[in-house]
């Protein structure tokens, strides 16, 4: 019997373009209604991985179900039945707000009336309604954004793609965005992103994976992955390293036992630790004297430094 649940499936999938292999055998079981993440920097096959569930492209090997259905042999079938927000934004410049909605709803064969009542309810849930009129190329980024998240909600999708939905945006219009995702999400929509901004993975996730090279390095719920892989708190010094005569690395082989791990940055050092407060106390009795500090919460960038030895953004 068919797990009716299971929206995306895959096992040991892989992508290969030539004798680069960009997905290098990766397992992924989303859930219906769950809002599911792809966290990595660029590179790191997120987008591989989202064109082959969009059916788009071609399963190099391994196994990929998607509603339950081969992309082989069913991609106009899924393709009727997702939603896709790509990376870049590619709506025509050259009509209305209303008609680029409007045009996209008809590729679909769904009836005039019916896209016209569609095109409607898109435009208030994206809230430009009072922009239907205006033409695209006059849109700010984040209203633009929203408008291909509307083109991608027509068909009424049981599942929508987001690949990189915020990159470029300040932080308000990302917010707009976030607000938007997590309506969709309580109406049941199951959602897929790809992303390498770990706040936002945070935001919108119930689970999601971490990718690197081509593989997937751990999987869970933001909260699950911070508590095993990182500390409570993070102790952030900086050293002005010029005056003293001293480097970062340096100064981190006179700290080190004062955390459970130390990470090194070109500007700071990263002290992982229970109590970072005690922590930096610690670093003073020692006549360190940092430039300045900065105690907060484990992030999961600093999960993602823990498993690849980078940033999210490199």
């Amino acid at each position: 019997m068919a797990d009716t649940d299971s929206m995306i499936l895959a096992q040991g999938l892989r992508k290969s373009f030539g004798d680069f292999e960009a997905v290098k055998g990766i397992d992924v079981d989303v859930r219906r209604g769950e809002a599911f993440g792809f966290l990595g920097p660029n590179g790191a096959g997120k987008s591989s991985t989202m064109r082959m569930i969009a059916a788009v492209s071609p399963v190099s090997a391994g196994v990929l179900r998607i509603l339950g259905l081969d992309p082989a042999t069913d991609g106009p079938e899924i393709r009727a039945r997702i939603g896709v927000c790509p990376q870049e934004d590619t709506l025509d410049t050259e009509l209305t707000v209303r008609d680029n909605l409007y045009v996209y709803g008809r590729y679909f064969g769904l009836p005039r009336k019916e896209v016209r009542q569609r095109v409607d309810e898109l435009l208030e849930f994206v809230q430009l309604t009072e922009k239907a009129s205006a033409m695209v190329e006059d849109l700010s980024g984040g209203m633009k954004r929203r408008l291909t998240i509307a083109r991608s909600l027509v068909n009424r999708p049981e599942v929508l793609l987001l690949d990189e939905p915020t990159t470029g945006l300040d932080p308000q219009a990302r917010h707009v965005v976030w607000d938007r995702l997590f309506r969709l999400k309580q109406q049941g929509v199951t959602l897929v992103l790809t992303t390498h901004y770990m706040d936002e993975a945070e935001q919108l996730t119930d689970r999601l994976v971490v990718m690197d090279k081509g593989l997937i390095v751990a999987e869970g719920s933001p909260l699950s992955l911070i508590a095993e892989h990182s500390t409570r708190e993070v102790a952030e010094l900086r050293f002005g390293v010029a005056e003293i005569g001293n480097s970062h690395e340096a100064i981190a082989g006179k700290v080190a036992d004062l955390a459970e791990r130390v990470e090194v940055l070109p500007d700071r050092l990263l002290l992982y630790t229970a109590d970072g407060e005690e922590t930096i106390a610690q670093v003073h009795e020692r006549g360190l004297e940092p430039v300045a500090t900065l105690v907060r919460r484990s992030t999961l960038e600093d999960v993602f430094l823990r498993l690849t030895g980078r940033t999210l953004v490199d």
